[in-house]
């Protein structure tokens, strides 16, 4: 797989194995991997959403560049907590 960049949209597969295009809002690298935060195309494009009414989710990319979930809440607080950090940077 090719270095994921923002902006990028792809399609996952939800629980309920419904495709579901998400597109990449944020890459994050911290010691334990490399991270994307995403967010499902259709609430980015709604004219009323600001930041706060938007479903950010983070997956892992793997060693072969695929995307897999975040298996524990330590991770997920440890990627949540660095996207807030960079978000803050940027504004």
């Amino acid at each position: 797989m090719e270095k994921v960049e923002i902006g990028e949209v792809f399609t996952i597969s939800d629980e309920n194995d419904e495709d579901q295009e998400v597109e990449v809002v944020g890459i994050i690298e911290i010691e334990s991997g490399e991270y994307v935060a995403v967010s499902f195309v259709e609430d980015l494009q709604e004219e009323n959403a600001d930041e706060q009414d938007i479903d950010i989710f983070f997956l892992k990319i793997d060693e072969e560049g695929d995307f897999s979930a975040i298996e524990s809440d330590e991770e997920f607080e440890k990627v949540s907590g660095a996207f807030d950090e960079m978000m803050r940077e940027e504004e």
